[in-house]
């Protein structure tokens, strides 16, 4: 736990670099969604960076596209690309845009950002697996913002009615979108409940325990015929004190001083300082 814990916090470090170097905002999504995408590029996907384009392995889909520096990080990590590639986020001519384009690296299939798709894709790319017999699993994470959209709700009701035992979904929970708490814009709790509605296996955990977090991922293992929808309750901003649980993050670009104070919290060194 403690290997994953200082994982996650190196791609918290990374994330926030590319903030201030690309001048990029949705800062505080990215630092909410370390933990999840940590425990599933390091101990859950079943994936092989040097063929990502292999039929068999597992997919995964950042429906919350705004969040990608997280993931640029951890596809980085894993060897996807080449971790000396960050310096170039946003960029001209980079292959590392600010909302995510199918195939702009390997790892990434699908364009996210504009809300509300990615699970409804996710779906899709079950059924097809299941139509085509291959036993790899399909995970997307959204927002709990996204989950306003009407499209979510219509992918909710399909997968269950076609038995997508092979898809799990994670909502990032962090209880904020771009203009203020998510159940004052929207009444979406409780939505574990609203998934279960829908014929869905849910779990409620914290997204911040890698005890609950891989306990939940490795239940979508043994489901064969029904859905897993895993809501992830986390704290918008995590691992930087002045950071937590402020919606001013959504939009707001580190400065310097706050990049070092920020990485002195997470333990980490300056990425290509």
């Amino acid at each position: 736990m403690s290997e994953l814990q200082q994982i996650a916090n190196e791609l918290r470090g990374i994330a926030i670099e590319l903030s201030f170097k690309g001048r990029t905002p949705h800062l505080g999504s990215s630092l909410s969604c370390a933990d999840i995408i940590a425990a599933l590029y390091w101990e859950i996907l079943d994936i092989n960076p040097q063929n990502p384009e292999e039929p068999q392995q597992d997919r995964f889909i950042l429906s919350k596209g705004h969040a990608v520096t997280t993931l640029y990080a951890a596809l980085a990590k894993k060897g996807y690309f080449p971790v000396e590639e960050l310096s170039t986020y946003v960029e001209a001519d980079s292959r590392l845009p600010e909302h995510p384009i199918p195939g702009c690296i390997p790892g990434i299939d699908l364009a996210t950002g504009s809300l509300g798709h990615g699970l409804s894709v996710a779906v899709g790319m079950a059924l097809a697996n299941r139509i085509q017999k291959l036993d790899n699993r399909v995970f997307t994470l959204l927002s709990d913002g996204e989950c306003n959209e009407g499209s979510i709700w219509e992918a909710a009701m399909f997968a269950p009615t076609h038995k997508l035992g092979n898809l799990c979904a994670i909502v990032d929970f962090n209880k904020w979108q771009a203009t203020g708490r998510s159940q004052e814009v929207m009444s979406l709790e409780p939505l574990e409940k609203k998934f279960e509605s829908f014929g869905w296996n849910t779990y409620r955990i914290d997204g911040h325990s890698f005890d609950e977090l891989l306990s939940a991922l490795r239940k979508c293992e043994s489901s064969q015929e029904t859905p897993t929808a895993i809501i992830a309750d986390t704290v918008k901003g995590k691992g930087v004190s002045f950071m937590e649980d402020d919606n001013n993050w959504h939009y707001r670009i580190p400065t310097k001083e706050e990049v070092e104070l920020a990485k002195r919290e997470l333990g980490l060194i300056t990425l290509n300082s």
